[in-house]
């Protein structure tokens, strides 16, 4: 029998989070991650060292007080813990089981074991705590604000300005509310989370008109002709990328977020028995990992042009495919699909790491005479979306983020057209500081219309005093839009 842990030595240890068995979880889209108990969410809140300087806080997007509601529910108050987190985030039931937790790469317990499970107490503390509140509103004012995109940059921009006293009006393309969250599998998100965040919302002055989309059914400066005072642009990048390789038209070649929304929908047709995936970010992923669910038995690979360290998904998501089967592939880049009628497989570039390049990633290379086929019957193609423009004016003179959204040219995001804001975010809580930020740009930019000062945030929950931005220690942000 082994020696018994000591107590310093036990708090670099973490609760473990309750899984599904991999030979179990591949067969249905289950929840993979459970949830912790009252007595686990303790225990693992009570390895947090509340650090003085909050370097969990600094590295969140929104500067949730991650500190503050570890802190709580290792104390058992889960009711308050669940109150502080909604008083920061108003999607804290979906980010409890999506988010990428960067506070947990910022965790200081990581450099000795390993970081507090923050998204995973985040949970507890909406699990477990009364999360059955309603945001109360501000005043009323009277100047109305569109926001196009019912994402989580619209939603958290609608959300800041309904609590201002803002009347808000969302239009969302698709016919449900989440933007490209209701692409996100049940397996990680089973899928009455958003719901659940939406109803602490029916006090405020918003209102969602879903099945129209910005740009084509309705464009900004129609909305600005009809009374709205200011329109945010939060319709993220929805448009599949193209490789522009031979072949990527056969029967058999599938669009991966479009793939992802069909399944949510059970509109998914019978894929084959050997699936390549291509692409390394979150929805390549999700795709495979989709793909192995909806085809028992069939040999299903996610292939990336770079090495598994450079790709963009989560390294918990990577990680958990291999135990359900996923072959991976690195560093080979799409040249060809091959078939005459349907797909019959795929050739790549065989690649290397070279220099960094000026994003300080380092680039790749083709090896030279370097190719691999791999033989499958259907392709999924997860390299990327693009923001999709049809319908808006040049005249906006938007600009396009990294990850494919449309932004505004100026520095608080508004466009050429003077009220027509623009952001986006390349996660869903760098969304939502996207809108956030959108949302302050809109309240001083009509502030300043009416002669009178910006509106800080007000508590969420109608108290006098606003609660801090930022708490205690809290000094610059590590994160990058």
């Amino acid at each position: 029998m082994g020696a018994a842990m000591s107590y310093s030595e036990a708090r670099y240890e973490r609760v473990a989070v309750p899984e599904e068995p991999p030979e179990r979880r591949i067969h249905s889209f289950d929840e993979v991650l459970h949830s912790y108990s009252k007595e686990e969410a303790i225990m693992e809140a009570s390895r947090c060292l509340q650090c003085a300087l909050p370097f969990c806080v600094e590295a969140c997007p929104i500067t949730q007080d991650c500190r503050g509601y570890i802190g709580l529910v290792a104390g058992g108050q889960f009711d308050d813990a669940a109150r502080l987190t909604l008083q920061e985030n108003p999607l804290a039931t979906t980010l409890c089981k999506v988010c990428y937790h960067y506070c947990e790469d910022a965790c200081i317990m990581r450099h000795r074991g390993v970081p507090i499970a923050i998204r995973h107490l985040k949970r507890a503390a909406m699990e477990f705590g009364n999360d059955q509140l309603v945001y109360v509103p501000n005043a009323p004012r009277h100047q109305r604000v569109a926001v196009m995109g019912a994402g989580p940059a619209g939603l958290m921009a609608a959300w800041e300005l309904g609590l201002r006293g803002y009347p808000v009006t969302v239009f969302e393309k698709l016919k449900v509310i989440g933007g490209q969250a209701e692409a996100i599998p049940h397996y990680r998100m089973p899928g009455s989370e958003l719901l659940q965040d939406l109803e602490r919302f029916r006090n405020l002055d918003v209102t969602f008109v879903p099945g129209t989309r910005g740009g084509v059914d309705v464009a900004p400066e129609a909305l600005l002709s009809d009374g709205y005072r200011a329109v945010y642009l939060a319709i993220g990048a929805s448009k599949a990328g193209s490789p522009g390789i031979p072949g990527e038209n056969l029967p058999g070649v599938i669009y991966a977020l479009d793939f992802l929304l069909d399944v949510n929908e059970d509109k998914i047709a019978p894929l084959g028995k050997n699936i390549v995936v291509v692409g390394g970010g979150d929805v390549a992923v999700d795709s495979v990992r989709s793909a192995l669910r909806l085809s028992p038995g069939a040999q299903v690979s996610l292939v990336y042009r770079r090495t598994r360290q450079e790709a963009p998904a989560g390294e918990e998501e990577i990680r958990e495919t291999e135990p359900e089967g996923v072959r991976l592939f690195w560093l080979l880049s799409p040249l060809r699909v091959i078939g005459t009628d349907h797909v019959e497989g795929v050739e790549f570039q065989r690649m290397e790491l070279g220099p960094q390049d000026s994003s300080g990633r380092r680039a790749v290379r083709p090896v030279p005479g370097g190719t691999q086929v791999i033989e499958c019957d259907t392709v999924i193609l997860a390299i990327g979306q693009n923001a999709d423009l049809t319908g808006f004016s040049t005249d906006l003179e938007l600009k396009i983020g990294s990850k494919g959204w449309p932004e505004g040219i100026h520095p608080d995001t508004m466009t050429a057209v003077e009220g027509v804001f623009a952001s986006g975010g390349r996660s869903v809580v760098h969304a939502m500081a996207a809108g956030t930020r959108a949302a302050e740009s809109i309240d001083t930019y009509l502030a300043r219309k009416e002669g009178r000062a910006p509106t800080a945030r007000p508590d969420p929950f109608g108290a006098a005093t606003a609660p801090p931005r930022v708490p205690e220690g809290y000094s610059t942000p590590v994160w990058k839009p």
